[in-house]
């Protein structure tokens, strides 16, 4: 299969907005799953939706896609969509950043000339201040260093479990573990 056309694309792209605006409102991954499905006979709206799921058994008059990949292709759809969002959302942030250092430059030089000619320790601390908050947006500091502690500053007891322990958590928890996999 060639790569879509950019309507493809386009109805591609409003399905995973309109998955995660279902997700987002707390709709369940099957009524999702039906919601954006290309046959009418298992859409919850008994329509075709664009390039819905199972588009290419709808077009061909094959049998719908079931309710477990239903599930499967709107969780997929969800996650593609994110990871999407937060790639753009990465390279704007690197770019806000560079801006930010630079107000923070520029705010800087008057305060600092202020600060070394008059001794105003007012200019002092504000130079400070600027300085720090550069060293942080640009990632300067050191990590703090943490020490986690168990009951009364002892050591933390760690366990290797096995999965039917973790089963067992999870359902004291009040999960199950099919649903982590939906």
């Amino acid at each position: 299969m060639g790569r879509p056309n950019r309507a493809t694309r386009a109805a591609i792209t409003q399905r995973r907005a309109d998955a995660i605006d279902l997700k987002l409102a707390g709709v369940d991954w099957l009524t999702i799953g039906r919601k954006l499905a290309a046959d009418p006979a298992i859409n919850s709206d008994r329509v075709a939706y664009p390039q819905g799921y199972g588009i290419d058994k709808y077009k061909r008059g094959l049998e719908p896609p079931s309710d477990k990949r239903l599930i499967e292709l709107a969780c997929k759809d969800v996650t593609k969509a994110l990871r999407e969002r937060s790639t753009a959302l990465d390279a704007n942030t690197d770019e806000l950043r560079l801006v930010m250092a630079e107000r923070l430059e520029r705010l800087f030089f008057p305060v600092y000339r202020s600060a070394i000619r008059s001794g105003d320790l007012q200019a002092v601390d504000r130079a400070v201040r600027i300085i720090e908050r550069s060293s942080r947006l640009l990632g300067l500091d050191r990590p703090s260093r943490t020490e986690v502690s168990g009951p009364d500053g002892a050591a933390v007891q760690v366990e290797a479990a096995g999965l039917e322990e973790l089963e067992r958590l999870i359902g004291l928890a009040g999960g199950s573990g099919e649903d982590a996999e939906g």
